[in-house]
């Protein structure tokens, strides 16, 4: 059975709001404690500033038009206990924050909650950027997004496994970072061995993967182990495996099942224990429709799958992996380079990154390589990423719906996290019924039997008014 214990658990964010309408402050807190965080209320600038001395909260909601300056006194005593909290100014429309308040997001009164939950998604995303970056899963793969903490959840749990596994998504994602995860989350104390398959011609990957005696082809003028030995005791990941030749998927169908093989142009059977872990950004069940790809093979292969998810669908891990970037590209050039500009953090938020994580760190190592001061700034990033930094809000309707759907859709999966999957228990925590629940999971295209991890308890059926 999977330990559960308290400490593995994702801590739940606390948030402290603020108003001299103490009415007011309770019932933004109890919406928050509904959606899933730890919410407390305070009526004036001094029980807030006691009650963040007390503890440090990860963000705060405060009436910015507090007397006597309130608002500045509670962001300094947040931030006090807690340098990186995001504040989240409230203010009536056309109000100005006073001089001194510096906030992540503002929220316009009177408060609606979808407003309130991306305001707080901003803020939470801006202290993200000031606070150190930090690995998680312990070999540099990193991420606090829910959609990492659940691919990070499955390798704590298959690491130790002999179970095979077939890493997918997009180019870029961190495929090859994860599978080292594995590797080293597994305790395997043989090497962990990356083969790109891609990028090797189909008449040397044979040779290469399960090695050659002497002359079994023109130059081969002595025996050479393959990356399946040299893997022996340790993990081999084979990249790209979808570009693998008919023959040569026979053959690792063979390896995958028996452990063993014959080297290129010998008869000798050689044995090896290996964990192998694979990977591809093609669609393997639609390679085996069309006959590109054997459908014993990939089923062979399917035995855990995960994908990792494109970096615009974490955009809140954005500003932990640009600072990660920046510190080991600044290591490597010398410079004492310590951050970015506004306008250039803003651009990194601002961009969809196609490329992902990858594209991620060529951007910011040259934002690094080709600055001149302490801090990155726009014209420093690639021109197609300083672009998006120039982007205008988004203020008209339809964008707006859109951006509103990304927190509507992080609290129902928080609220399904701390809620065991049960969604009945969700739905109330969300402040709504289980009918509601499943027609908006619907409008948002989100498919719990892909999200949930393996063994949820969830629901057997979804009422009938939704299948409806």
């Amino acid at each position: 059975m999977t330990d559960r214990s308290p400490a593995s658990e994702p801590a739940i964010p606390r948030v402290l709001v603020v108003d001299d309408d103490r009415r007011m402050a309770s019932g933004l807190a109890q919406w928050l404690c509904g959606a899933g965080w730890h919410a407390s209320a305070a009526g004036s600038a001094a029980e807030a500033s006691r009650a963040a001395a007390r503890g440090g909260f990860d963000a705060c909601v405060v009436d910015a038009l507090l007397p006597d300056r309130g608002a500045v006194a509670v962001a300094e005593a947040v931030r006090a206990a807690r340098p990186a909290a995001g504040i989240v100014a409230a203010l009536p429309v056309g109000a100005l924050p006073p001089a001194g308040l510096s906030a992540d997001a503002v929220v316009t009164t009177p408060v609606r909650d979808a407003d309130l939950a991306a305001a707080l998604d901003i803020a939470r995303a801006a202290a993200a950027s000031r606070a150190p970056a930090r690995p998680v899963g312990g070999g540099g793969v990193l991420g606090t997004h829910p959609a990492m903490r659940r691919v990070l959840d499955v390798v704590g749990r298959v690491a130790a496994t002999p179970a095979t596994v077939l890493v997918t998504g997009e180019s870029g994602t961190g495929k090859s970072l994860l599978a080292r995860e594995i590797h080293r989350a597994s305790g395997r104390r043989g090497p962990f061995v990356e083969v790109a398959c891609g990028s090797l011609a189909e008449s040397l990957l044979e040779s290469e993967l399960f090695g050659h005696v002497a002359g079994a082809f023109t130059g081969a003028t002595c025996d050479r182990d393959g990356r399946f030995l040299q893997a022996d005791g340790g993990t081999i990941f084979l990249d790209e495996i979808a570009t693998a030749s008919p023959a040569l998927q026979v053959k690792l169908l063979r390896v995958l099942q028996e452990m063993e093989f014959e080297p290129v142009g010998g008869s000798r059977t050689r044995s090896v224990d290996v964990r192998v872990i694979l990977a591809t950004n093609e669609n393997l069940e639609a390679l085996v429709a069309a006959g590109r790809f054997r459908a014993d093979l990939f089923w062979r292969i399917n035995v855990i799958a995960i994908t990792m998810p494109p970096l615009r669908e974490r955009g809140t891990d954005v500003p932990a992996l640009a600072d990660h970037f920046l510190r080991a590209a600044a290591a490597r050039a010398g410079r004492d380079v310590v951050g970015f500009t506004p306008a250039a953090g803003d651009a990194l938020l601002r961009h969809a990154w196609p490329g992902n994580v990858r594209e991620l760190e060529h951007a910011v190592e040259r934002g690094v390589f080709l600055g001149q001061g302490r801090l990155v700034d726009l014209a420093d990033l690639p021109p197609a990423v300083a672009a998006s930094g120039h982007a205008p809000p988004t203020t008209v309707a339809p964008p707006i719906k859109q951006a509103l759907a990304v927190p509507e859709r992080q609290l129902i999966l928080d609220a399904l996290e701390r809620s065991g999957w049960r969604r009945d228990v969700a739905a109330s925590r969300l402040g709504i019924n289980r009918t509601t629940l499943y027609k908006k999971l619907k409008r948002l295209g989100m498919d719990l039997a892909a999200l949930e991890p393996a063994g949820s308890p969830g629901d057997v059926s979804p009422p009938a008014a939704a299948r409806a």
